[in-house]
């Protein structure tokens, strides 16, 4: 029996958010809206996504001590997010300056702080953690030396989810053990380097997958996903149409959603099709954790209610 549905390992960051009617060119100065503060960071957003849709969840992370890391974690904890592993303390909180365009499309630029001193020995110091959670995700916002020990933590039957974001080459041990490699069109197209590949998603799936990933979705904005394994093939996922407010934070929302959905059994195409409702409920509200749905909010988008 497992007391965690999914373990997140990753980054926490305050979002300073303003709005702009465009970001600005080399050089440009634009003006926009008021600051707004909201807690984030991909790793702690994936966290309060799961936690809210009901996943029984925990966060190894590591935040300054500071108003910043006071801000998230009792984000967290009003998620109802496990925060035993939260590490406090070594650096500043992590902070993403965000520009938001009136489509809802968005920038980020981050200074990691104390994500950037989550240490393999943080994760190996957690181990009990990793052997009482049935997923383990983590994205790369924290060293990659960190996620390599992750992978080498994970208890032997649990399943291990990466969506590599910000994007960069990957070891093959890390590869291997992705079930399933989480990636949009930018991520895809870094991980992809220089093999020849189409245009198509579908193609870029194949070739990823024949990295050495057991399985990979492929994130499309509004169209919905693909998903790609030995067992299912190639599928569409489609989405649900909605109007976009703010973008931020709902990929982190698709992948929570669809690591949680895996953790209970259903299968690749069924948990990104959740998924890709559960990422098309938070782009209708501002913010990124504060946007999040209940489980309740993403059956009622389903139903059209929403």
């Amino acid at each position: 029996m497992y007391d965690y549905d999914l373990l997140v390992v990753g980054s926490a960051n305050a979002d300073l958010v303003i709005g702009v009617e465009r970001r600005p060119g080399a050089g440009e100065t634009v003006l926009g809206s008021d600051l707004a503060v909201h807690p984030g960071g991909k790793g702690g957003n994936q966290a309060v996504a799961a936690a809210r849709l009901g996943a029984r969840t925990a966060l190894l992370a590591r935040v300054g001590d500071d108003d910043y890391g006071r801000l998230l974690l009792d984000s967290q904890r009003a998620a109802g997010v496990d925060t035993v592993g939260v590490l406090v303390g070594g650096a500043p909180t992590g902070v993403a300056l965000i520009t938001v365009d009136p489509s809802g499309d968005n920038s980020i630029v981050v200074s990691p702080g104390a994500n950037g001193r989550l240490a393999p020995g943080d994760v190996r110091a957690a181990a009990s953690l990793f052997h009482a959670s049935r997923v383990v995700s983590t994205q790369l916002e924290i060293p990659l030396e960190t996620v390599v020990e992750v992978v080498r933590s994970l208890a032997p039957d649990s399943r291990f989810v990466l969506n590599p974001s910000p994007p960069r080459p990957l070891p093959q041990e890390v590869l291997a053990a992705c079930d399933p490699l989480i990636v949009n069109e930018h991520e895809a197209k870094v991980l992809l380097g220089d093999a020849p590949v189409g245009e198509r998603p579908e193609d870029w799936a194949r070739v990823l997958l024949a990295k050495g990933p057991r399985s990979v979705v492929v994130t499309l904005g509004a169209e919905g996903a693909l998903v790609a394994s030995a067992a299912e093939g190639v599928v569409r996922v489609p989405s649900v149409r909605v109007e976009a407010v703010d973008t931020t934070g709902a990929g982190d929302a698709f992948t929570a959603a669809l690591a949680w959905r895996l953790g209970t059994g259903e299968s690749l195409a069924g948990a990104a099709a959740y998924a890709a409702r559960v990422g098309a409920a938070a782009v209708t509200k501002a913010g990124a954790q504060e946007s999040y749905p209940t489980a309740a909010e993403a059956e009622a988008l389903e139903a059209g209610a929403l």
